[in-house]
């Protein structure tokens, strides 16, 4: 299961650094803006790609967790004669 988590560590820990990144050129875009207007496109831009990675990103983890979790569930079953969980590897 650790494997799973530290994978899911790993995602995040890349999915922040890209966050970061592109909320500093958004900024750096957002003060460049000649008008108001521009600065209004250029927060409307930043905020659906924000939006939607950030989905996109907590989507991914659900599906990893949710692998994660199916592995190790397969490693334990029921015992027939008692109903205990047991693992299978001993």
């Amino acid at each position: 299961m650790s494997e799973g988590f530290q994978a899911i560590a790993a995602e995040v820990a890349n999915y922040s650094k890209r966050s970061l990144e592109d909320h500093t050129a958004a900024m750096e875009k957002l003060m460049g803006a000649k008008s108001s207007e521009k600065a209004i496109e250029v927060q409307s831009e930043y905020i659906k790609m924000a939006y939607e990675g950030f989905f996109a990103q907590a989507t991914k983890i659900g599906e990893e967790l949710t692998i994660s979790l199916r592995k190790n569930a397969a490693k334990f079953d029921s015992c027939a004669p008692c109903g205990r969980v047991c693992s299978r590897s001993g």
